[in-house]
């Protein structure tokens, strides 16, 4: 068995696996865990009370995180005439139509998200086996097929995440980072949750949020008692 290091120790030694910690203090454990010597980001686990395999009970969407997310977003817009200048202006990082699909065949890859207006699907179609592996598929359940490319791009430069349960029913994903204050990770946390119980399944039955965990990148993971959640949250039962 490999040795565990003394960093590991000393987080392991922070949390109570048998307990369920206050929002706050989860995070301040989080935070104080994440000693690495790079600006660790902030990761949540939420652990859903449904079917993945029931194409009924599929569980995705967005959200924009109220303190952002501490990255830099790099993104791309297909769309042309009008609404590529609105793009541009909202601060796009590449805007293009049949001359962007070209660059991204040819293996042009520098950007995080692909927003594209629906008249521009026919373009970005064929781009699936590129851009879907990578999750980069533009989507209108995310909101990156729209109309209104200037409130897309603005809200993927401020903070909007995507979410969505994996085979396990399992959603993760990264409210911030280490750096980021208590409140600001709170608040990030709490529009999380508010999004993915928004986006319950009618056809879920028994407790939905089961599990709520939060982690850093190399540190120890904290789980939360849902009942201290602004507004509160059925606690999941033991």
């Amino acid at each position: 068995m490999a040795k565990i290091s003394k960093r590991v120790q000393k987080n392991v030694a922070l949390v109570d696996r048998s307990k369920a910690y206050e929002v706050k203090a989860a995070l301040e454990i989080v935070k104080k865990a994440a000693t690495a010597k790079f600006d660790e980001s902030v990761d949540v686990a939420v652990n859903l009370g449904i079917d993945s395999k029931k194409s009924d009970q599929v569980v995705r969407g967005s959200v924009v995180l109220p303190r952002g997310t501490g990255k830099t977003v790099r993104v791309a817009v297909f769309a042309q005439g009008a609404n590529a200048e609105k793009a541009k202006n909202a601060g796009a990082d590449v805007v293009g139509f049949d001359d962007l699909a070209e660059k991204i065949k040819g293996g042009f890859m520098d950007f995080d998200v692909v927003i594209a207006t629906p008249d521009a699907m026919k373009v970005v179609g064929p781009l699936g086996q590129v851009l879907g592996p990578r999750g980069l598929m533009p989507n209108p359940k995310v909101g990156t097929v729209t109309p209104n490319v200037e409130e897309a791009v603005k809200n993927a430069k401020g903070g909007q995440v995507q979410y969505r349960a994996d085979k396990a029913g399992i959603v993760q994903c990264t409210i911030g980072r280490a750096s980021f204050d208590v409140t600001a990770l709170v608040e990030n946390l709490e529009a999380l949750v508010a999004a993915i119980n928004k986006a319950k399944p009618s056809a879920t039955k028994g407790i939905y949020l089961k599990k709520v965990s939060v982690s850093s990148t190399m540190g120890v993971g904290v789980r939360i008692d849902q009942s201290t959640f602004a507004g509160g949250q059925v606690p999941a039962q033991q």
